[in-house]
């Protein structure tokens, strides 16, 4: 058995830390001392070293714990969930390293790839699993089978255009890892029709105010409840550059119109100059 101060010294975690992590529940002590000392055994230490993995890529600690204490999970399967996020890290690091030595070498050819394959099979296994069956009928009979799809599905994605989509996309979210946590836990379809209705009534609100300056108050306010529900609504960690992509949209040629029919006459301007105001700074 180790105490506290033991394990501290050998792993290099602070006592604090492991009193901390004994506090909410996350690593408890193998057992206590008559004196009330923590104590570790070989095993204790095992599962310190999990948690450490989990560390090692910034998720918070009730996320690691609710990884560690499911009850479907076991070791291994825990250990080789580690050994796949090590190596999509020591891909994206080798791949910083390269473009860092390109760079020196006086080649300065951008490669502005965010996903690379095996991830891009990944997103395509994940949509498909998601994706409502008519849909997903309808894709497959489209391309014939769903290898010729997910084949199409890898070219489209991994151009050099979609991949600079991604990119921006992936800022949107505060990180890759983040983008592919969330992308795996969409929304309901139940909550996705409420965000939608709760848009439509702002924007609702925002067309009664089609007249006025761009720059007022009032319609700054519902600019920031819009880009508030939109933050909501996708999970992303700033909105500003997913606001703005909807200035783009709202003066798209086949867009305005429907627009300016839903919402009066001149909306579909009216919209994209007010949050072109809002967000400017």
């Amino acid at each position: 058995m180790m105490t506290v101060k033991e394990l501290s010294k050998l792993t290099g975690i602070s006592v604090r830390t492991l009193h901390y992590y004994d506090e909410i529940g996350l690593f408890l002590p193998t057992e206590k001392s008559e004196a009330g000392y923590r104590l570790y055994d070989d095993k204790a230490l095992e599962i310190l070293q999990q948690i450490l993995f989990f560390r090692e890529f910034d998720i918070p600690l009730k996320d690691i714990k609710a990884v560690m204490e499911n009850p479907e999970l076991e070791k291994n399967e825990i250990l080789k969930m580690q050994r796949n996020m090590l190596i999509k890290k020591k891909e994206r690091i080798e791949k910083l390293i390269k473009s860092i030595d390109d760079i020196l070498k006086g080649d300065n050819n951008m490669d502005f790839t965010i996903f690379n394959k095996t991830e891009l099979e990944e997103m395509f296994q994940n949509m498909i699993e998601l994706m409502p069956d008519d849909i997903k009928n309808l894709s497959i009979k489209e391309f014939g089978s769903i290898e010729e799809w997910k084949k199409h599905y890898i070219e489209v994605s991994s151009s050099e255009e979609m991949q600079k989509s991604y990119r921006k996309v992936v800022e949107w979210f505060g990180g890759k890892d983040k983008f592919i946590e969330i992308s795996q836990k969409p929304i309901s379809k139940e909550v996705a029709i409420s965000y939608t209705k709760r848009l439509d009534s702002i924007l609702q609100k925002l067309a009664d105010k089609i007249g006025c300056d761009v720059d007022s108050f009032e319609v700054k306010e519902i600019i920031g409840e819009l880009g508030f529900v939109m933050k909501q609504m996708t999970q992303i960690k700033e909105e500003k550059g997913l606001m703005l992509s909807q200035v783009s949209y709202y003066r798209n040629e086949k867009i305005k119109p429907k627009i300016d029919e839903k919402y009066g006459e001149g909306a579909s301007e009216f919209f994209a100059k007010a949050i072109e105001e809002f967000y400017k700074n």
